[in-house]
């Protein structure tokens, strides 16, 4: 089977997501697709027109997210016409899927020079709480799917883990970011976002707020109570409902709060992948092989314990065990969702979320995956370490994994 090799991997700052106040909520979502797809030209060289395909992660395809903005934010980038581009949704996975899908086409044979990323701003307005499959009265009697927070509150509970070992997590998470940003571990991938004018849009990390403490979390209320017990209509169940009706004995107790679940943010990522002949034909020098990747599914109604199994099918995939990793990034969609995977499968504390997560930095739904790919590969080679492993659980029940090597 031919390798995927990664050549270069790129991202924007991650600004906060809130309409008039972050520092990217006046662009274009398509505006940041272009920056990183710029980016990548600039810092490579390639020929656009050689693009065979560019696949794009992004959750909420409506109104200026839609309309496939892989493509368009390719034509806004000033590709040429023949680099096609198509735009999926896994929900939080979508980035991670889209290159996943890249990579395969060129170890199939099929691609030769491919592009996969993700764009997402939660700036944008947002639609209404409603349960994932609502108005599909059958899906919901035979998978009752929530509210994420409500999910994460129910796995909390279920496990027995405290809020206090939560907020453990998230104090740690925003240290590791702290330190990663003042030793500028993040400056080789990050790129900033320019207005149209010229004038830079935000060139750092907007979203992180060093010098969290557990005393500064403990003030904070939880933030899903209200969640649960919302009714999007009468005669529909509430999301607590939705959980009781597979795990009717839980009395969740909420344990998750603003400080200790992602954080709303916009960004992009994006990731240049080529096969073995394009690069040595054309001057591209490698920085990893992508060596395996899986996708799996899981219970809907918890909808967040997937990356466990996503994990353990991408290291049999691989031929691998966990001591094969030297590092790992799995999305902190929630506290409860890093700290479970560690729990669940023994993982070292300081190979994973070495730079800190998303509770520190968010998580632009869409574009998150292709960021952390990025990342982990920044952190082998600023470490002299070979081997990463990228994880995080989606809406359904779901989560995409890979497994990349530096060459």
């Amino acid at each position: 089977m031919p390798d995927a090799f990664i050549i270069d991997a790129v991202r924007t700052p991650r600004g906060i997501g809130k309409q008039g106040k972050g520092a990217l909520a006046h662009l274009h979502p398509q505006h940041l697709g272009r920056t990183v797809l710029e980016a990548l030209v600039a810092r490579n060289g390639f020929d656009t027109a050689d693009v065979d395909d560019i696949t794009w992660g992004t959750s909420a395809q409506v109104v200026e997210q839609g309309g496939d903005i892989g493509r368009m934010s390719a034509l806004d980038a000033g590709y040429d016409i023949k680099a096609s581009g198509v735009t999926l949704d896994r929900f939080c996975g979508s980035g991670i899927t889209a290159t996943n899908i890249a990579a395969n086409s060129v170890m199939a044979g099929m691609d030769s020079l491919v592009i996969a990323g993700g764009t997402e701003m939660m700036s944008l307005p947002k639609k209404g709480m409603l349960p994932m499959g609502a108005g599909n009265a059958h899906l919901q009697e035979l998978h009752p799917q929530s509210h994420q927070g409500v999910c994460a509150d129910a796995i909390a509970t279920i496990e027995g883990i405290s809020r206090e070992d939560l907020d453990a997590l998230a104090v740690e998470s925003q240290r590791r970011a702290e330190i990663a940003i003042k030793e500028g571990r993040f400056d080789k991938s990050l790129v900033p976002v320019l207005n149209l004018d010229g004038t830079v849009a935000l060139d750092r990390e907007e979203f992180p707020r060093p010098g969290t403490t557990l005393e500064s979390l403990a003030a904070l209320p939880p933030s899903f109570p209200a969640v649960a017990d919302y009714r999007h209509a009468e005669g529909l169940p509430t999301f607590r409902e939705l959980i009781n009706q597979r795990y009717p004995d839980v009395d969740i107790q909420h344990v998750h709060h603003a400080g200790n679940s992602s954080g709303v943010v916009d960004g992009s990522g994006a990731i240049l992948m080529a096969s073995a002949d394009y690069a040595k034909a054309h001057g591209l020098k490698p920085r990893a092989r992508v060596v395996a990747t899986a996708t799996i599914g899981d219970d809907p109604t918890l909808m967040l314990n997937a990356p466990v199994p996503a994990t353990e099918k991408v290291l049999t995939r691989a031929g691998m065990t966990l001591d094969d990793i030297d590092l790992f990034e799995v999305n902190e969609a929630f506290a409860v969702v890093a700290e479970r995977y560690i729990r669940k499968l023994n993982i070292d504390r300081d190979k994973i979320n070495v730079n800190g997560g998303a509770m520190a930095l968010g998580h632009p739904i869409g574009a998150t995956g292709a960021m952390l790919i990025g990342t982990v590969l920044d952190e082998l080679e600023r470490r002299d370490l070979q081997v990463g492993l990228v994880t995080m659980c989606t809406g359904g029940g779901m989560a995409p994994a890979i497994i990349i090597e530096r060459v």
